[in-house]
């Protein structure tokens, strides 16, 4: 399926189609992030090469996350050790880690100059539990970059994602490209998107629940420990057991720094993960969408938790009604890993 007919070949074009420059924003605004359309390797290299070459020859530093074949593709065919390749498969697996540990991460190593990233968290092969994430993943990216000078386009299989993932992709990004043209998307709506996928989280059929249901600080050493033994029956790596007591640990403080300190706290198995879920009603019954998707300062002493959560994770999942807050947290199983 395409998203829109080869232009070449379309006389129905979009309005104020224009050729393609890398050299500086498409736009003229600080920040500038399209979409890139491709079919195959060959449209691929076509645009991502030039992409950054012309960063190159801006002096701009140069960032490229995508998924590994496509990383391979792109850093043979550059021939440059000047420019930060990171498989996206790995540092993206989680889609609310790519903003603070990717983005703006390799952003802000760079004051003062304007960075170049691609960045491509969708491929086909994505779960569908994890592709609502990674939508409001491309959303919030506006939000987080807005002002800033920076470059960040994100390409997209048109000929292996799904209808509802390209045409998304309208929605998240400003400005599309497909060949030598780039024009602006009349379907941009960031804010849609992470409205859309704000859904409820559906319930397993059998979940193993913590018996309280008042958190406070001094419930935080059973919950770990109710936690990390979930974490061992399932075969987690004692360093993964950690990383289960400190996320849902964090987790359970978030509903004690930011609830009314009650909530339901659930653990479950699927084929591929160990899952853990809070909820919790909180006085505004609101999350910022961006909570724990941006870098805190250096002389910020708390509210670090939900970094801390995206990092470690490897798949978190939000959901608000107006009343409550419910994360979802996966954990990928050894044996899910192997395959």
């Amino acid at each position: 399926m395409r998203v829109f007919a080869h232009m070449d070949a379309d006389p129905s074009r979009p309005a104020g189609v224009t050729r393609l420059d890398w050299h500086g924003p498409l736009d003229g605004d600080a920040f500038t992030h399209p979409a890139l359309f491709y079919r195959d390797h060959t449209d691929y290299l076509a645009a991502t090469v030039p992409f950054v070459r012309a960063g190159l020859d801006n002096g701009e530093p140069v960032a490229v996350a995508v998924p590994g074949p496509n990383l391979t593709a792109l850093k043979d065919a550059v021939h440059d050790d000047g420019v930060l390749w990171l498989d996206m498969t790995e540092a993206g697996r989680n889609p609310g880690r790519i903003i603070p540990g990717v983005l703006r991460a390799f952003a802000d190593q760079h004051p003062g100059r304007r960075a170049r990233i691609i960045g491509e968290p969708i491929w086909a092969g994505r779960s569908d539990d994890e592709y609502p994430a990674c939508a409001q993943h491309e959303a919030l990216i506006n939000a987080a970059f807005r002002g800033r000078d920076a470059t960040i386009l994100c390409p997209y299989d048109s000929s292996r994602l799904s209808e509802t993932a390209l045409a998304d992709a309208t929605a998240t990004h400003p400005l599309l490209v497909e060949g030598d043209r780039w024009w602006t998307s009349p379907h941009y709506a960031p804010g849609q998107i992470v409205d859309t996928y704000n859904q409820p989280l559906p319930q397993p059929g059998e979940v193993a629940t913590y018996p309280a249901t008042w958190f406070t600080p001094h419930t935080l050493t059973d919950i770990r420990q109710w936690a990390v033994g979930h974490a061992a029956r399932a075969g987690l790596s004692p360093d993964r057991q950690d990383d289960v007591a400190i996320v849902v640990s964090e987790l359970a403080t978030n509903c004690i720094d930011h609830g009314d300190t009650t909530g339901a706290l659930a653990g479950w198995t699927t084929a591929d993960s160990l899952v853990f879920q809070t909820s919790n009603h909180t006085p505004s019954g609101r999350l910022d969408p961006l909570a724990g998707r941006l870098p805190a300062p250096d002389h910020q002493r708390r509210g670090r938790g939900l970094l801390m959560v995206n990092e470690l994770a490897d798949l978190v999942r939000t959901h608000t009604d107006g009343t409550q807050v419910t994360f979802r947290v996966h954990f990928t199983l050894p044996e899910a890993q192997a395959r």
